[in-house]
């Protein structure tokens, strides 16, 4: 689950309002409040696909209002990184692809229920968004085992917990711990109108095993289904990026196209 670039914030060509160009952008955007100011982000290097550029689109999110002003961008392909909302703005390529799972319309696999049967023993809570020494180190262990060339792998405690308490959304963690106590998964997600939108998730690398993974998607169905909420925002799915693969094997998937969630593959 991606958190912007590498996590950190969005370097912003300054006083640059970006248009928005395409209809389906213009729709999406259409019922989004006036006062509220975008901007472009320079082009960078597309941690996704080589040889690409990626820019996006940005808007800050604070004050009292945040959340329900989030609510509305997440339906229109936002998401979320600190106190900004971004969505790709790349020229000339729309290979990030909005994606959530609808519900009522998920229904679990053989691979699914496999991964809930290995993980039926985890304690799991729902807590404030407040970082702890705990979490960072499993946070860094799995970064440099899962993802050792990225910024995140690099990350200081400080930046961890500016990841965690920068926001002024409906914030939760998901912690998961086994047995014994032991921390093995946290989830960093936003609690929406509709559903929720699962910002980040790592865990212990060490129990490839257990599909921690996936585990921590299925959890947050069944969250979504224990509220009556119907959809899990999953950010972005790119079909030529392997990091993203996994987001396909999720039944009831959704994505955006021209202003309209419609499934990710046709119905049989």
């Amino acid at each position: 689950m991606e958190i912007g670039s590498g996590g950190s914030r969005p370097e912003v060509e300054r006083g640059r309002s970006e248009p928005a160009s395409s209809a389906a952008r213009r729709k999406a955007l259409a019922g989004l409040a006036p006062r509220h100011q975008f901007f472009a982000t320079t082009a960078v290097p597309c941690p996704y696909i080589a040889g690409r550029a990626e820019r996006k689109l940005i808007v800050e999110l604070s004050g009292r209002t945040a959340p329900e002003f989030y609510d509305e961008l997440s339906r229109a392909g936002f998401r979320r990184s600190h106190r900004f909302a971004y969505r790709p703005a790349c020229r000339s390529c729309a290979a990030c692809v909005p994606v959530r799972i609808a519900v009522a319309r998920f229904a679990d696999t053989r691979s699914t229920r496999r991964v809930r049967n290995a993980n039926a023993a985890l304690a799991v809570r729902l807590l404030p968004p407040i970082a702890t020494i705990e979490q960072f180190r499993l946070f860094l262990l799995y970064q440099q085992r899962r993802h050792g060339d990225s910024d995140m792998a690099t990350m200081t405690y400080g930046e961890y917990r500016n990841m965690v308490e920068d926001t002024a959304l409906r914030t939760a963690l998901v912690e998961s711990r086994d047995a014994d106590g032991a921390l093995v998964a946290v989830s960093l997600v936003d609690r929406l109108d509709d559903g929720i939108s699962a910002v980040y998730s790592f865990y212990d690398p060490a129990r490839p095993q257990k599909s921690l993974g996936t585990w921590c998607i299925l959890w947050l169905v069944e969250e979504c289904r224990r509220r009556g909420l119907p959809y899990v925002y999953l950010g972005y799915w790119i079909a030529e990026s392997p990091k993203m693969a996994y987001k396909a094997r999720f039944s009831g998937l959704e994505r955006l196209l021209d202003g309209l969630w419609v499934p990710l593959a046709p119905e049989k």
